[in-house]
């Protein structure tokens, strides 16, 4: 289906432990960093804008979980994820939206000891369980944090692939968010994005409009794969080229 560039519109917005004292010092730890000899917690103050609207329904966040972690391992979904998605022992990933840390787990494990992995939720109570799992699990090599709606808040030029698994249709700005994510990619790096082939009210993303968002922030498709076992498709895109001036950049849609 072709897409078509809309003229630039006025941004709508959309905001959407009890432990024992040592895993709430390591949680406390988690949530700031694993430890100083990659910081992860640098981010360039920038307040650029406006960005264009999205023309295009934005889905509800319904829960931070929608299948069991069993289930999915029966589909080899994560496994099946990673390997299309190039990820690979030593890296530095970036999981956002983890929720409550199904890929984050199994990220860790991939990466391994010489790699690290940043989980990301824009709920502070889902920040905060995911960090009291991933020190329970004394997973050494996850930071947790907390991102915003339209800003992930990754510190420059740090990660191999950031992960994006069911939840870019919820993203109410997708130009600003992608806008704000390009400087986190290392030279190679790709933004690995998961969604099922449907609107985005009905908690989806068609490829054609996937495919013209990233353009519009100056992102090239790497490929486009079937992934059933994770409910649709994988996604791969790479930052071309200068970074576009947010009032340069225009809006996309069905049509």
């Amino acid at each position: 289906m072709p897409v078509a560039r809309l003229p630039l519109s006025p941004p709508r917005t959309r905001f959407p432990l009890r432990t024992r004292h040592g895993v709430a010092v390591a949680i406390a730890l988690l949530l700031a960093a694993c430890d100083g000899s990659k910081p992860l917690i640098h981010h360039e103050p920038e307040q650029p804008g406006p960005f264009p609207a999205a023309d295009r329904p934005v889905a509800g966040i319904v829960s931070s979980r929608w299948s069991t972690e069993e289930d999915r391992d029966r589909l080899n979904e994560a496994r099946e994820v990673m390997d299309k998605g190039g990820v690979a022992r030593g890296m530095t990933v970036a999981d956002i939206g983890a929720g409550e840390g199904y890929y984050t787990i199994r990220l860790a494990a991939r990466v391994g000891k010489t790699g690290r992995v940043l989980a990301e939720d824009i709920f502070p109570a889902v920040r905060d369980t995911l960090a009291e799992r991933a020190a329970r699990e004394r997973l050494d090599t996850v930071s947790v944090r907390l991102g915003e709606p339209d800003d992930p808040k990754l510190p420059p030029a740090s990660f191999d692939r950031v992960l994006m698994v069911h939840m870019y249709h919820e993203i109410a700005q997708p130009y600003a968010f992608l806008w704000h994510l390009r400087p986190s990619l290392k030279p190679d790096g790709l933004v690995v994005v998961v969604d099922a082939d449907r609107p985005t009210q009905n908690h989806g993303t068609p490829p054609a409009l996937l495919k013209c968002e990233f353009a519009a922030v100056g992102y090239a498709e790497v490929a486009m794969k079937d992934m059933p076992s994770a409910g649709g498709y994988l996604a791969t895109f790479r930052a071309v080229g200068p970074r576009p001036a947010p009032a340069a950049i225009k809006a996309c849609r069905l049509g």
